[in-house]
């Protein structure tokens, strides 16, 4: 049986409250794996495009239709990111939980 990392990388047994005192350690994670030569393209090129889509005002739901409009937002940046450490090689990504969990 795999051993869960310190900072609790799996989506199905996370808290709303522990996925928010962990932000700072999801966005190291993923500005590492993003820098992370060993991971391709194509999860880089999703990474980019999520967070494009967030934060671009263009969105399939306008955002000043208040709480549906931040919906669209908020699945697309779920999926996106999800998708993106699926793509990412799974040693790349345990190496990297380790290296954040020690504080480096």
């Amino acid at each position: 049986m795999r051993e869960q990392s310190g900072i609790g990388f799996s989506p199905g047994q996370m808290s709303t409250l522990r996925v928010l005192v962990h932000l700072p350690n999801f966005l190291k994670l993923y500005l590492r794996l993003y820098r992370d030569k060993r991971v391709g393209p194509i999860a880089r090129g999703v990474l980019i495009i999520t967070v494009l889509y967030v934060l671009s005002p263009i969105d399939l739901i306008w955002n000043f239709l208040v709480p549906f409009g931040l919906i669209d937002d908020i699945i697309v940046a779920i999926v996106g990111l999800r998708m993106f450490i699926k793509l990412c090689p799974e040693r790349v990504v345990e190496e990297h939980v380790e290296i954040i969990d020690k504080g480096a």
